[in-house]
């Protein structure tokens, strides 16, 4: 760069670029929440100042507030003195290649036409920030946190170039009363709200040496008043020698608009927030254009790309390393489901899927298996129930658990939590050591205090949660937690296996649709309306079945008396991974559901229910599988007037009696049979009598009676 020769070529100091982290962040979660697939140009806000530094320069500032909320919004950050807003524009690219293959040429050409038309049309001296228009092109990779850029700050190139005249301090210019007159008013143009941030002034000095600032659109009444103009602008560079590159555009417009061949300009510049004439520079440019600039359709040339510190356009970073790792591990974690919103999946509710509380009944194969899946569609919130501890047989089939685990026999639930917190720092996930009273398992008077305590903790963690997931190893384990959940019209789903067959499933709604406004009704007049109760809802479309609804038995105690293969699970290892899939999937589909856990069964012919039509298909009631096949099923079960756990006697019998009638079913096997009427079938089974009649033979002898 030259300096202070006289009718030497003008040359000005580069624009440079400063793209914060926060800038990078902020177009991820603009690209994946918003953009999509869109790649159409964004208008975005850069941010630059004077110089303040005698030794550095100041940058264009790239940061999280330079993008829109919204790719369609202007942004507005006006007023600001230590941010002067610049307009541009970015063009995110969807692929690596597509970056590369940009016309950069074109694309610079475009912004310096805008800046022409805003030259000719007179927007500059409304908002002459225009001026300073700037472009990036980029591409970010949101799996690896890497960013491809390039920034240009266009530049319409004067034909042949101006030449300096002179360029010395503004302090050597001007008189010593000057120098304090342009000083203060140039400190009180800055401190001004309404002019703090604009770029591109005029200093008018009257011949008793008193300045005043004026903006652009008061030009011609400034020639009148026969004052001395200096065209002046916030200067981003340091050095004594050249002027910044905000004053190339200038110098255009002030010959396309003005005709002025001779300008006198000052490149202001500051120190500690103030005016420093010391740093700020006076000069003269002088402009001879080629005839060809009196032609109305010219455009000038364009010129402007930045070129990095290695000599290319093409800027290159990771972030990778930089970036909070817990921050990094929960945009990396949800970057697969913000992507089903691009295409597939545009209604797909994150929000409503990481504020949904999971209780997830029984931490085992099932239980490791299902938490996994669960963070994978995004829920944050888990709580799981176990009484167990990690045996050695457990880390294999148990994807939670590890070899250590096992050697210091940690409990179940508080194991498996700690472990999907090392997976997912962001997940809230709590492990309860309890054990779950059981029908068929008698208690002694002695402990009746500690299962009732249990009891009611259990139906605690149900109402506090959105979801309960039956995943334990014996039947009657289920039974109270069903209960609970018909009783508070819980979101409920069942997984159960077998050795080569599993079964999932998820529970209708509750016998009664309003739990609380039932609490305030004398027992009589609930027992009276739960008796008048069908299997319908007031639609007459019956209610969908529990896990214990096609049962004709309570639920008994399955684990005394059996040998080691019936009392552990056995099973085949794909089978749990199958069903506890198929588990999730199934609750994802009732949670976008408009109905809810009320959704009628869907099958995969069904034509008339709708629900295929739904954006996650189908919503089944059961789907049962086996190994042995490869084969799957797709059932429904209504409910049952004499289901152990759902039916309104039961429920109804619950309400009103609490934690005595849940005592009494753990302690009398057959107490829940003879409350629902299930002892009086089995009776009347017993003495069904089948007549068989041959209307083709009437001989005695042949005729059998049963």
């Amino acid at each position: 760069m030259s300096g202070e020769r006289k009718g030497s070529i003008l040359q000005f100091a580069t624009f440079q670029s400063s793209v914060d982290e926060g800038f990078w962040h902020g177009l991820s979660s603009l690209k994946l929440n918003k953009l999509k697939t869109d790649d159409s140009p964004i208008s975005i806000t850069g941010f630059y100042t004077p110089c303040s530094n005698p030794h550095v320069s100041n940058h264009l500032n790239l940061l999280a507030e330079s993008l829109p909320t919204e790719p369609s919004d202007e942004l507005q950050t006006r007023g600001n003195r230590n941010k002067c807003s610049v307009p541009g524009t970015l063009y995110n690219t969807n692929t690596y290649e597509g970056y590369h293959s940009l016309d950069k040429k074109s694309l610079l050409k475009a912004e310096g036409k805008k800046i022409w038309d805003d030259i000719r049309s007179g927007k500059v001296e409304e908002d002459s920030s225009v001026l300073l228009r700037f472009l990036i092109i980029s591409f970010a990779d949101l799996k690896r946190f890497h960013f491809d850029y390039s920034v240009a700050f266009p530049a319409l190139a004067l034909d042949p170039p101006a030449t300096l005249v002179d360029l010395k301090p503004a302090s050597e210019w001007f008189t010593a009363e000057e120098v304090e007159s342009v000083s203060a008013c140039c400190n009180e143009w800055r401190m001004s709200c309404l002019t703090a941030d604009v770029p591109f002034f005029l200093i008018c000095i009257s011949s008793n040496s008193h300045a005043t600032i004026r903006p652009l659109k008061d030009f011609k009444a400034c020639q009148h008043e026969d004052h001395k103009i200096l065209f002046a602008f916030y200067d981003p560079y340091h050095g004594p020698s050249n002027p910044g590159w905000p004053l190339r555009n200038y110098l255009v417009f002030i010959y396309a608009r003005w005709n002025i061949t001779k300008v006198p300009f000052l490149c202001y510049r500051e120190n500690r927030g103030f005016a420093d004439m010391g740093s700020s520079l006076v000069g003269e440019a002088i402009i001879e254009p080629s005839q060809v600039w009196q032609d109305e359709m010219h455009v000038p040339q364009v010129i402007g790309w930045e070129v990095n510190n290695k000599k290319k356009v093409s800027t290159h970073i990771d972030l990778s390393t930089s970036m909070d790792p817990t921050r990094m591990v929960i945009s990396a974690a949800d970057l697969n489901l913000k992507l089903m919103r691009w295409r597939q999946l545009p209604s797909l509710n994150l929000s409503m899927l990481s504020s949904t509380k999971c209780l997830l009944l029984g931490a085992g194969t099932l239980g490791c298996q299902v938490a996994r899946m669960l963070m994978a569609w995004g829920v944050r919130k888990i709580t799981l129930v176990d009484n167990g501890k990690v045996a050695m047989s457990n880390p294999l089939r148990q994807s939670l658990y590890t070899f250590d685990d096992s050697i210091k026999g940690d409990k179940k639930a508080v194991a498996a939590a700690e472990s999907l917190r090392k997976i997912f720092p962001a997940v809230e996930a709590e492990g309860i050591v309890m054990a779950i009273p059981m029908p068929g398992h008698p208690v002694p008077s002695k402990d009746e205090r500690g299962v009732l305590d249990d009891c009611t903790r259990l139906r605690e963690l149900i109402e506090s949660h959105d979801v309960v997931f039956l995943l334990t190893d014996t039947r009657e384990s289920r039974w109270l937690p069903t209960l609970l959940c018909a009783n508070a019209n819980k979101l409920t789903v069942t997984a159960a296996l077998g050795f080569d067959s599993f079964m999932v499933m998820r529970h209708g709604a509750g016998p009664l649709s309003a739990a609380d406004e039932s609490k305030t009704e004398p027992v009589s007049s609930l027992l009276a309306d739960i008796e008048k109760m069908s299997l319908s809802h007031s639609d007459s479309k019956p209610r969908l079945g529990c896990y214990f609804c096609n049962d004709v038995v309570a639920p008994v105690d399955s684990t005394t008396n059996r040998t080691l293969d019936q009392q552990c699970t056995v099973t085949r290892p794909g089978l749990a991974p199958i069903a506890s899939a198929l588990a999730v999937e199934l609750f994802v589909g009732i949670l976008h559901h408009p109905l809810g856990i009320s959704a009628e069964a869907g099958f995969g012919n069904s034509l008339d229910s709708g629900s295929s039509e739904q954006p996650l298909g189908i919503l089944p009631h059961q789907i049962r599988g086996a190994l042995s096949q490869f084969s799957q099923m797709i059932l429904v079960g209504h409910s049952s007037n004499s289901c152990t756990a759902c039916c309104p006697t039961v429920v109804a019998e619950y309400r009103k009696r609490g934690l005595d009638f849940v005592l009494q079913a753990i302690n009398h096997p057959t107490y829940l049979e003879d409350l629902t009427g299930l002892t009086e079938l089995m009776k009347s089974a017993n003495t069904f009598e089948l007549d068989w009649d041959d209307a083709t033979d009437n001989d005695d002898d042949d005729f059998v009676e049963i």
